[in-house]
């Protein structure tokens, strides 16, 4: 009997034993994994599987990230391993990782590490200082936390690794950045001219202005460029010229104005110096592109005065590389509308960074927009947009547009194009000259109608002429002086995450948003179902908001809400709109570019032409009396518009130049979305900064406070009550039993 029960008890120990192994195989023959996050924050993506996946040439990624940092480094750390493990699940056989040894043990750095560094600093990755909190103290420490991808000859680099905000986002765009790289490279026609124009007349006065190495540029950037010819195919050609003597250089500079840094000086007769001229800068040249990296920089700066700062010889190879990258267009090609009055994508040339200007320019955002997209200057008053753009952004235009600009604009759309609108109801008028009682004037605010309003009423969206307040909205912290404390911006709403459309998925992970100046956006229910489209709320302001109109005043001060709950409601503040869209000008006479469209709307010149007698006409000349027929498409290929009535949305007050905010991720979600790259923007907003708690009543509050308070406590004594019953309940029946 004890014979058999111990053959079946070594029966189920070889049974339990050989279901394990196979479970075990079946976990790593069957691997699968559960995210369980709401974002699926570290699950990598499927745009990140497909690049991966899809490799045609080795490509291996080398981290440098010091050991045994201290929180929060040390889960960034963490997160970066698990992160390349997870591309290597899904990659093909062309992917490798390494994380190499750069740690100082017991502050001795060993061979290897040593080693290792050098390697590091060798492709950009430099230590950085961290904070750290050791027995009570805080203390600096430098640490190497960056990496580099190596594919084929080429390399992309991401030299600080703080966080792991936008880490996957970093690594997927750089690996399909090196891909259109190699793309661009293979197609290139001809060598990119690398000019150095450095004029000999510069060395008298290089001491003077604190610039003894000026004329060591030549070797520095000679130097520079046979680093980076490998990586280039050997497509890089290097010239030092001087415009002091040789004259082709200096009509080269006159004639294609590179803006080129021109100094000029007096005669010195102290230091023994004759007054001259000389100019210093790095022009990158293909075709009938150039690119300009300046060598010198200008600082003027209060009591000190000018300062002059020449570029690091250790950035040169950076430098080149980016100016490489923006002539050759290895990103995506994207219009922006330069003409009728919108805002400047670049601050004037001469101000220094920091200055006030007149007018806002949009540099936050044509920064993170360049990181993925090379964004062309487009002027519809020439008649046309390239149809290779993916999308057409146009920024608070103020001027009128003819109908023929409208209709280049119509037609963009009807081939399939894409408008990025950020239009404002009103034109904000500042005051000029002096003003009375020395307080200062508001601006006025003028409704803003500049014709391409009637465009989008025909297509279904308009925007209504007021301004959205609030009582949801963005806190202002006020100085001492002012008492202190905070107080609301009516005119800037705080999108909670219950108004924003997570339908759609570039905007699923968006969580919340500023609104800033934002006027409200209605789609034409009727229209847009007539025109067959398909209308997208993308967020709404909450439902304590009203509108201002009329008389306009954004002085915080003096903004007051509704003494009735009856005057707020919510209002649609961005829409998209998509679908096959029919052209404005369908059954309309079709506008022609004439000399009278600079002055007058080339309607108008169509309705005096009608006027006008065929006797009165003078005799037409031959191509008048051509006809052509196609050129106009009545309804388009498939497109989408985006609008919002608020160019504020992607002014520098609002973006950060990282991108990293939540309104720049947004801006560049929608961006993504109108060049078809949705993947991409789910990757960017996984991980986001801005993350607010769900708006609750106050008598949900009240209860979580009163059971976190008295709750608990109540729960752990009835369980431990409870307990204590069940055990003397057990108790007794054990007695019971024995007593029988």
């Amino acid at each position: 009997m004890v014979a058999k029960a111990r053959s079946q008890k070594i029966a189920k120990f070889a049974i339990y034993m050989v279901v394990v192994v196979l479970v075990n195989f079946a976990a790593v023959t069957l691997f699968y994994r559960i995210d369980l996050t709401a974002n699926r924050a570290y699950s990598i993506s499927a745009a990140s599987r497909q690049v991966v996946s899809t490799l045609t040439e080795p490509l291996t990624i080398n981290v440098f990230f010091t050991r045994n940092l201290p929180a929060p480094h040390n889960n960034t750390e963490r997160y970066l391993r698990d992160l390349l493990e997870e591309y290597a699940i899904y990659a093909n056989r062309y992917f490798n990782y390494r994380f190499y040894d750069v740690s100082a043990e017991q502050g001795d750095v060993g061979a290897m590490a040593r080693s290792n560094q050098e390697l590091a600093r060798s492709y950009g990755i430099n230590p950085i200082q961290i904070q750290v909190i050791d027995e009570d103290q805080v203390k600096f420490q430098q640490a190497y936390m960056g990496l580099v991808i190596l594919h084929g000859d080429l390399i992309e680099r991401i030299p600080t690794i703080t966080a792991t905000d936008q880490l996957e986002y970093q690594l997927t765009t750089s690996i399909t950045k090196l891909n259109r790289k190699i793309s661009a490279l293979m197609r290139l026609q001809g060598k990119i001219d690398i000019k150095l124009f450095l004029s000999s007349s510069l060395k008298q006065v290089a001491d003077q202005i604190g610039l003894p190495d000026l004329m060591s540029l030549p070797q520095k950037i000679e130097e520079a460029v046979k680093q980076l010819n490998p990586r280039y195919f050997n497509l890089l050609e290097f010239r030092s010229l001087d415009p002091s003597i040789d004259g082709n250089a200096a009509e080269e500079l006159e004639s294609k104005k590179y803006n080129v840094l021109s100094l000029r000086w007096p005669n010195i007769e102290k230091e023994n110096i004759a007054a001259g001229t000389g100019s210093v800068g790095l022009v990158l040249e293909h075709a009938e592109r150039n690119a300009l990296i300046p060598m010198i920089t200008v600082l003027r700066l209060p009591i000190i005065g000018t300062r002059y700062q020449m570029v690091d010889p250790d950035e040169l190879e950076n430098l080149i590389a980016e100016s490489i990258e923006s002539l050759i267009d290895i990103n995506e090609d994207i219009g922006y509308l330069a003409d009728k009055g919108t805002l400047p994508l670049n601050r004037p040339p001469g101000l220094p960074p920091g200055a006030p200007q007149s007018e806002p320019a949009l540099t936050a955002f044509r920064d993170i927009v360049s990181r993925s997209y090379s964004i062309k200057n487009v002027s519809v008053g020439d008649g046309s947009i390239p149809s290779n753009l993916g999308c057409l952004v146009v920024a608070r235009p103020v001027e009128k547009f003819t109908d023929y600009e409208l209709f280049v604009i119509d037609q963009y759309l009807m081939g399939g194009g894409n408008l990025a609108l950020f239009l404002d109801a009103f034109n904000e008028i500042f005051p000029s000259g002096p003003q009375g009682m020395g307080m200062p004037q508001g601006p006025r605010y003028v409704p803003l109608q500049t014709g391409i309003e009637k465009l989008l009423e025909h297509y279904g969206l308009r925007i209504r002429p007021a301004y959205v307040m609030d009582k949801e909205s963005y806190r202002q912290e006020l100085p001492d002086r002012m008492g202190g404390g905070d107080r609301p911006i009516y005119f800037a709403p705080l999108i909670q995450p219950r108004m924003v459309n997570h339908d759609l998925d570039f905007m699923k992970n968006i969580k919340s948003l500023v609104a800033v100046k934002v006027s409200p956006v209605e789609a034409i229910e009727d229209r847009v179902r007539q025109n067959e489209l398909t209308g997208h709320r993308l967020f709404s302001s909450s439902e304590r908001s009203w509108e201002m109109r009329d008389r306009i005043n954004l002085n915080p001060e003096l903004i007051f809400p509704p003494q009735s709950d009856k005057d707020l409601q919510s209002f649609p503040l961005a829409y998209l709109l998509e679908g096959e869209f029919p052209s404005y000008f369908e059954g309309k006479s079709i506008p022609v570019k004439t000399a009278a469209d600079d002055t007058e709307d080339s309607s108008k010149a169509e309705t005096d032409s009608e006027a006008t007698t065929a006797a009165d006409q003078p005799a037409k000349p031959l191509s008048a009396e051509i006809e052509s027929q196609g050129g106009f498409i009545a309804r388009g290929k498939p497109g989408k518009i985006f609008l919002i009535g608020s160019s504020e949305m992607i002014g520098d007050n609002v973006i950060d130049p990282q991108g990293q905010s939540a309104n720049a991720v947004f801006i560049m979600n929608v961006i993504d979305a109108l060049n078809s790259r949705s993947d991409i923007a789910v990757m960017r907003a996984k991980r986001q900064q801005l993350n607010p708690l769900d708006e609750t009543g106050p008598g949900t509050r009240t209860f979580v406070k009163a059971f976190n308070i008295a709750g608990l406590p109540v729960l752990v004594v009835s369980f431990g009550i409870i307990t204590w019953f069940r055990r003397a309940s057990r108790k007794r029946r054990i007695q019971e039993m024995f007593q029988r």
